[in-house]
């Protein structure tokens, strides 16, 4: 005998009140509970487990569309499928379509604030966010992220891949990094289209044929002598500084970030710590005897035990020198023909055109690392001794018997 199903009435279940499980048949119940709620139980058994599935509550969920959704339920039930994991795998899925509907704005956002904190320099997150906002975003970035493709890629691309190719070259891998995290949070399906290796190389030229490369601008070898002589004529901090830099062979940032502690005075060592260095690693600098006499020289004068703990301190209490505090001091010396980072050039050269080191003890004492993977698998040492050698000869070679400038109390230094 088949069971009765449509045992209630629309006015019967509004009058419900008395707490219990009230059958409409075929599996559909209106709950009525202690505390007045009233709602839909669809009940079925399922591979000999008996569930309950909730329907919906009865303000919201007439009896009519309570007897409709108890029906679809069977149908699922009779075809071998849960209702209840069907309607959670929809719940989902629906999720899924909607978080795959942010933009690629929002997403390049996410990508950035997962990513900065591993980031040594502070400002790279900002050069993230001004070169998308400068290219990518006026394009595609208020477009769900799942939108962005080849097509669109290029519209950014193509205007500055020639006139502004370092740039378009950063703000192309900015746009496939931000992408694949996307589709590793499943925001996205498919490649990437804006892969440049077997991709998008088949659709730009390459940036050698289009980039002309800019070298710092450096000193040849042969006048370093002469320009550390009219350099040490020159008052102030950020002429000390630089000669520290180009006796070291050291970066810019390296120096004007240097702090007394990484000294070790009595062994003539710079240590700089791994967060300053751009390879990420500890780099030991042998530091010459003239080197290291400008940095005796510049804790003499020191105001207080609160004052700057930077070898070269800047205007501000507490501050380095800027980094463009050596430019400032090129230009001042007529020398806008050379900028500070070419010193590291010259000193390459001098050390491979007029020395008999090897390449990997020049290398070192520029802080690189070496790139032949063998090599510095084997290579475990840094070569400190035969670094100190060389940075001896080349204080020599740029003529240290000249006396240092002066240094300017901390008072009234000039910079």
């Amino acid at each position: 005998m088949a069971r009765q199903i449509g045992k209630l009435k629309a006015l019967n279940v509004a009058r419900k009140k008395k707490p219990g499980m009230y059958a409409d048949g075929g599996g559909l119940y209106l709950q009525v509970t202690a505390a007045g709620s009233r709602s839909w139980i669809f009940r079925y058994a399922l591979l000999g487990k008996t569930r309950y599935m909730g329907l919906g509550p009865l303000h919201a969920v007439g009896l009519a569309d309570a007897r409709k959704k108890a029906a679809a339920a069977r149908q699922l039930r009779h075809d071998g499928i849960d209702p209840i994991d069907a309607r959670n795998a929809d719940i989902v899925r629906a999720r899924l379509e909607a978080a795959k509907s942010i933009s690629f704005r929002e997403a390049a956002e996410r990508h950035i604030e997962a990513h900065e904190a591993g980031w040594r320099n502070a400002k790279h997150a900002s050069q993230w966010r001004s070169t998308l906002e400068t290219y990518a975003h006026p394009i595609f970035g208020d477009l769900p992220v799942q939108a962005v493709d080849v097509a669109l890629v290029m519209k950014v691309l193509e205007p500055i891949w020639a006139k502004k190719t370092e740039t378009a070259s950063r703000v192309r891998g900015r746009i496939e990094s931000i992408l694949d995290w996307a589709t590793a949070r499943g925001y996205r399906l498919g490649d990437n289209p804006a892969r440049w290796r077997g991709h998008l190389d088949n659709l730009l030229p390459r940036r050698s044929r289009v980039q002309r490369v800019s070298h710092h601008a450096a000193l040849p070898y042969d006048e370093i002598a002469a320009f550390m002589e009219s350099l040490r004529v020159q008052d102030g901090i950020t002429a000390q500084a630089l000669d520290f830099l180009i006796l070291s062979a050291g970066r810019t940032g390296e120096v004007v970030g240097a702090r007394r502690g990484e000294f070790n005075l009595n062994d003539a060592v710079w240590t700089v710590p791994a967060e300053r260095v751009k390879s990420g690693r500890e780099h030991r600098v042998p530091v010459s005897a003239p080197a290291m006499e400008i940095v005796r020289a510049m804790d003499i004068g020191r105001a207080s035990e609160s004052d700057s703990d930077f070898v070269f301190p800047g205007g501000k209490r507490g501050k380095s020198l800027s980094t463009g505090a050596f430019l400032a001091l090129l230009r001042r010396m007529d020398r806008e023909d050379i900028t500070p980072h070419g010193f590291r050039s010259t000193f390459r050269d001098w050390a491979a055109e007029r020395t008999n080191y090897p390449r990997e003890v020049a290398e070192m004492a520029l802080g690189h690392v070496i790139s032949d993977k063998v090599e510095a698998a084997y290579r475990r040492g840094d070569l400190f001794e035969k670094r100190r050698r060389l940075m001896d000869e080349w204080s020599r070679f740029c003529g240290t018997e000249a006396k240092a400038g002066k240094v300017v109390a901390i008072g009234g230094r000039k910079k």
